[in-house]
């Protein structure tokens, strides 16, 4: 566990709509005058001299600017160290790639990184570390958390909607992530860290109880990135990702060495997170009724995802993380889960 004098916080949160638009302001009130930025696959068209512009008026100098398609780990570390020596900040715009891949890049630098996502997936553009490609397979390495964390709600609205879903899925299995960590603790496998719990709880529970008309709304996607962004501090506080993922988080790892093409890791996560409330019979009504209302399910029920899958992923679960002991550590959680999964109505309408 990380001694709390240590802990970090986002210096810059900004969170709105035009929020790309003031991006140069954000660098400049923090003291920072020399960036490199990196743009995810295709988005310097699309975002490009926007940033340009925003940077220009605060006579911010960007170093080097480039689209980055990798996160192969050796990719990154020559990306790193070609870095002009008078950087100030490293700036990652796009989706989890280039933000994996930037954060990791500012780790190695010891500079301070600027995440700018353009989609709302998940809770990865705010946590300390970074899913990168090692020797063949996705590894999570340690990385850096965000100096400052900048998200245009309108960007994010106008992304494919799968994206909000997918962060719908990964901000709701908060609840199953908080539980398993009680658990595992109880079994004096773990150390619980109470306040990384209390930010957990405060973010999902602010989330779920948040009133909307539309998944689009300003409110909606405000309360959705500002608990995701509350997440990776959770995370932060605990020197872990446990607080934030669990025995969901498990099954949706495994679906992703299982499958050729697995599917976005919020949409996987939100689905293994109904099935563990269920076994946990803890919040359950709950985690349905936010997936029903935000048309979560309707989205996931014309996926083609298989009961088999999820199966085998349940099976594989206590073998991704084989220092952690939530639920799926067990085997008659695991059994119960597959239960869950061949038996529940409400699962017969989203898989097959």
């Amino acid at each position: 566990m990380r001694n709390a004098s240590s802990i970090e916080i986002p210096s810059i949160l900004k969170i709105g709509k035009g929020a790309l638009d003031s991006i140069g302001a954000y660098m400049r009130d923090a003291g920072f005058k020399q960036v490199v930025i990196y743009f995810g696959n295709g988005l310097i068209d699309l975002f490009g001299e926007k940033v340009m512009e925003s940077l220009r008026r605060e006579e911010i100098d960007v170093l080097e600017y480039c689209e980055i398609d990798t996160v192969a780990i050796d990719d990154i570390i020559q990306m790193a160290f070609s870095m002009p020596n008078k950087t100030h900040a490293v700036v990652a715009i796009g989706g989890g790639k280039v933000i994996d891949a930037g954060k990791y890049a500012a780790f190695l630098k010891n500079l301070p990184f600027i995440s700018v996502p353009t989609s709302s997936s998940s809770d990865g553009f705010s946590s300390a570390s970074a899913s990168l490609i090692v020797d063949g397979r996705r590894t999570s390495v340690p990385a850096r958390l965000a100096y400052g964390i900048i998200v245009d709600t309108e960007v994010i609205r106008t992304a494919p909607e799968k994206f909000i879903y997918s962060g719908i899925g990964d901000m709701i299995s908060k609840i199953t992530a908080i539980y398993d960590w009680v658990y595992e603790s109880g079994k004096g496998c773990s150390q619980l860290n109470d306040f990384a719990v209390m930010i957990a709880k405060k973010a999902v529970n602010s989330f779920v109880r948040t009133p909307y008309q539309s998944i689009k709304d300003e409110i909606f996607l405000k309360e959705l990135l500002d608990s995701l962004s509350m997440s990776g501090i959770a995370n932060e506080i605990a020197g872990s990702s446990a607080p934030t993922s669990g025995s969901e988080h498990l099954i949706s790892h495994a679906l992703d060495q299982l499958l050729e093409q697995p599917q976005l890791h919020g949409i996987q996560v939100g689905v293994a997170t109904y099935i563990m409330s269920v076994v946990h019979d803890h919040r359950y009504k709950r985690v349905n009724t936010v997936l029903t209302d935000t048309g979560f399910w309707k989205f996931t029920a014309g996926l083609g995802m298989k009961r088999e899958d999820f199966c085998r992923a349940i099976d594989m679960a206590p073998a991704i993380k084989p220092h952690r002991h939530t639920y799926l550590h067990e085997e008659c959680y695991r059994e119960a889960a597959k239960r869950v999964v061949a038996e529940d109505p409400v699962l017969a309408g989203v898989l097959r």
